[in-house]
């Protein structure tokens, strides 16, 4: 994990989302491989074709950059899918870009030129130093469980972690578990309300966008279990 900075913190608090991409996008096919669209994997149409199972054509790759930042390249994949559908060369409205939907600004922050940010290594490798840095941030107790941790660090990663790390405080305030992903949920969805988004412990004010990350949760989280069903880490 990366050594935490001032610089770092500011950027993370007031980012308040990373990626603006959620429309549908049809995943590269291959002459051997056909898309299932309701699992997102590439599976073998034709003799030639790999026997096994794989999750797109950036396996390779996702598992090589995932695997060296230590995070599990199939939830990489997970994100992949709902950001782009495997889709390297498209930009969305807000200007987020590549197979991560990766804004120009995450790059700066990792001192990566904006003009690489459409190469896929470039963008993977983005997109995992990310999410490493989030969870470093969060300090997340170790006792807390893979699913809450995982489902707090995503939340983080789509609607920015200054508005996760506020419902904590709100959940922390009110005697509640800080570390539980639907304690969590509960108070963005809160955090639309002046009576909480106006409390002296929020410091990203009002959130609007509860309904998008818990869906962005819900789907990465679904997706990973399948991959993990079909391909080993």
């Amino acid at each position: 994990m990366l050594k935490k900075t001032v610089l770092t913190f500011a950027f993370l608090t007031t980012l308040t989302t990373f990626y603006g991409l959620n429309a549908r996008f049809s995943a590269p096919e291959t002459e051997d491989m056909a898309l299932d669209e309701t699992a997102g994997i590439l599976t073998a149409t034709a003799p030639a074709a790999v026997e096994k199972p794989v999750i797109s054509a950036y396996d390779d790759l996702i598992r090589r950059v995932s695997e060296r930042e230590g995070n599990d390249w199939r939830l990489m994949s997970a994100i992949a899918y709902h950001e782009s559908r495997f889709t390297p060369d498209i930009t969305s409205r807000s200007g987020a870009r590549g197979l991560m939907q990766i804004m120009p600004s995450v790059a700066r922050q990792f001192d990566v030129p904006v003009e690489e940010i459409s190469d896929p290594e470039t963008n993977v490798w983005l997109a995992n130093r990310l999410l490493t840095e989030i969870e470093s941030m969060l300090r997340l107790p170790e006792s807390t469980s893979e699913t809450d941790r995982m489902s707090i660090v995503l939340a983080s990663y789509n609607s920015g972690i200054g508005h996760v790390n506020d419902a904590r405080r709100l959940a922390r305030l009110n005697g509640e578990d800080p570390n539980s992903w639907e304690v969590v949920a509960r108070y963005l969805q809160l955090k639309a309300e002046p009576e909480y988004y106006q409390n002296e412990v929020v410091k990203c004010g009002r959130f609007t966008g509860s309904r998008q990350t818990l869906a962005y949760v819900k789907d990465v989280i679904g997706r990973y279990d399948t991959y993990c069903r079909i391909a080993r880490r």
